[in-house]
């Protein structure tokens, strides 16, 4: 479990914060303080001194009239329990009160406290409709009182719910959940209003979320706890992810609230402009203490239909699954980033299907080692071209070396001596980057393919009890600034086998030192330092991936280097290469162009 980081600001605020508070205690009589949430506690508590005695019944229905007029219907408060809606995965609670959902809990599932898991719970999400009066006022159906009417039509339940007036106006929502899966179909409707709506002003849909931390790390949750959306043409963006961020866009077709493995997603049937949208950083607020990552927000422009709304919308909760996702054929798969350009492409047609196939006869663990094997194996040939570049290169370190001190002084013809050492002895020193650039796609897909992987999502292997959190031997009593406050053992295994393979790349070629340039070699060994941190908190099946990967290449260049490459053999060669008088060719010809023009125009700057 996370200790939360100490702030001597914060600090200091509370013990402000607290002495005010005293200060104003003493000296101030307790009073009832009006709260002005609904109609009718505005009316039960307005003007009305603490000690006074309730209104009646009809003296509240009467200041209601005054208030609200025609609509008084709406505000008046209806005593009815909280109906449900339940299918195979979702089971939903809808409050009378705004007529809104209350409780969204998906069946068979528990947060990172073995706990039910919930999208919607104790207040954390609001929605409501704001109505543009013709006499100025806005009228907001989360202040109305709904009568619930539940139907079941074959395959599908039917939730209905009326505000109505005396006058006969009404306001109507309908949800509606089929036997399976995770859409709620969700319909607007007023009727007998038109005389009152204001039809030059736009009715806002206005949804928002306090997204729950549902994973041992909140830190890590929120690296993908996002709000994206999606664009009629396809397209989709994001709100940043870091800190907060607010946008007005347009030809919006759906939005996702994504807490990391769950979603909360808008449909809408026709894409609509000037929506807003907002998220807010929840994780640093103390007095939340640490129970939300994000906090999402969304105002949606409605159209009017007739004078009256009619508006028809889905709504998602569920896993932010790919499978799932895509089955529903709404393009929401698109809001799992699974990485842009060839990133995505390799995760979407190859590394999760592929994982979907493992996964589905081996437990997960065992499935991620198997595709590690199919990874390196495949990517087998590159690793020997790789290291036959690096024999080469240590073959021909000597010779490089004498022409370095020969040529010291006149780094213009030591470049063009090592050239030409490389063609005639059939070398090429960037043969050694271009088999690593071969690997850079396949690299940073498994990259972002782990941790959106809601397949790894407690599944156990070997001492870690989640592959999609960190496996944690050690919880520590304090927190270390950018590590945590546990170790993780796969990080740290993964860590050793990169600074063993490091050692195997790193001693095959030279090391260059420039003037004023960093040690490269000192760099090379810090990056598995820098993982063992970057990691601590990342997916222990990202972690389990690297340290087998690793370990899978430095036994392939052992048995390259003890079974398949001889290196006197390859010495022989490059002899027998050298005698060879060989024209360099493409951009090794070039570049000795340019070197020998370059040292042309410097003798004769001299000369000048």
């Amino acid at each position: 479990m996370e200790e939360k980081r100490f702030d001597p600001y914060q600090f200091i605020g509370f013990i402000l914060i607290a002495l005010i508070l005293t200060w104003m205690l003493y000296r101030n009589q307790p009073t009832v303080e009006p709260t002005a949430q609904t109609p009718t506690e505005a009316v039960e508590n307005s003007d009305t001194p603490a000690v006074a005695a309730p209104q009646s019944t009809e003296a509240i229905e009467e200041e209601i009239n005054s208030i609200y007029g025609p609509f008084a219907g709406f505000m008046k408060p209806i005593t009815t329990q909280s109906p449900i809606l339940e299918n195979d995965v979702l089971r939903l609670s809808v409050n009378p009160k705004g007529g809104i959902l209350e409780e969204v809990m998906l069946k068979g599932v528990v947060n990172y406290k073995d706990e039910p898991l919930f999208l919607v719970h104790e207040g954390n999400s609001s929605f409501s409709i704001d109505l543009p009066l013709k006499d100025g006022r806005v009228l907001q159906t989360k202040d109305f009182y709904f009568i619930p009417t539940l139907q079941k039509t074959g395959n599908q339940h039917q939730l209905t719910l009326t505000a109505a007036t005396a006058g006969g106006q009404q306001v109507q929502f309908v949800y509606t959940l089929a036997d399976k899966g995770h859409l709620v179909d969700f319909a607007i409707a007023t009727v007998g209003m038109s005389a009152y709506l204001e039809s030059n002003k736009t009715p806002t849909l206005n949804w928002a979320t306090d997204a729950f931390r549902n994973s041992k790390s909140i830190e890590y949750e929120k690296r993908y706890a996002e709000l994206t959306y999606g664009h009629s043409d396809d397209k989709v963006d994001y709100l940043s992810l870091a800190g907060d961020d607010e946008e007005t866009e347009n030809a919006v077709r759906w939005v996702s609230f994504r807490q990391h493995f769950f979603s909360a997603i808008l449909v809408l049937k026709q894409a609509i402009d000037q929506v807003t949208l907002k998220s807010q950083d929840l994780s640093e607020v103390a007095a939340l203490e640490e129970r939300f990552t994000k906090r999402y927000e969304a105002a949606i422009p409605m159209a009017w239909n007739g004078g009256e709304l009619n508006a028809a919308m889905e709504f998602y909760y569920g896993p932010t699954d790919y499978k799932t996702l895509k089955s529903y054929d709404r393009n929401l798969e698109d809001s799992i980033p699974l990485g842009w350009g060839i990133f995505g492409w390799i995760n979407r047609f190859i590394f999760l299907p592929l994982f979907a196939f493992l996964s589905s006869f081996l437990p997960h663990g065992i499935a991620i080692i198997v595709l590690t094997f199919i990874v390196r194996l495949a990517m087998s040939p590159v690793t020997y071209k790789s290291y036959v570049s690096q024999i080469k290169m240590k073959v021909l370190r000597p010779e490089v070396d004498e022409i370095n001190k020969k040529y010291a002084n006149d780094a213009v013809k030591k470049q063009q001596e090592v050239m030409s050492l490389y063609t005639r002895a059939g070398a090429n020193p960037m043969s050694g980057c271009v088999p690593a650039l071969l690997q850079m796609p396949v690299f940073f897909a498994l990259f972002t393919f782990f941790p959106v992987a809601y397949s790894l999502r407690n599944q156990p292997f070997l001492w870690a009890n989640d592959l999609s959190s960190y496996d944690s031997v050690v919880d520590l009593p304090f927190n270390i600034p950018f590590y945590g406050d546990h170790i993780s053992l796969f990080p740290i295994l993964a860590s050793i086998a990169i600074f063993f393979y490091t050692r195997m790349t790193t001693g095959q070629q030279p090391m260059p030192q420039q003037p004023g340039m960093p040690n490269m070699k000192v760099i090379m060994y810090l990056m598995p330092l820098m993982m063992l941190f970057f990691f601590n908190n990342y997916a222990s099946g990202l972690s389990l991936y690297y340290f087998v990967s690793n370990l899978l290449t430095i036994v392939l260049m052992l048995v390259i280097k003890n079974y398949i490459i001889d290196d006197q053999k390859i010495h022989a060669q490059i002899e027998e290469n050298k005698k060879k008088p060989k024209k360099a060719g493409g951009f090794a010809a070039r570049l000795q162009k340019a070197m020998e023009e370059a040292e042309k125009q410097k003798r004769g700057q001299r000369r000048n």
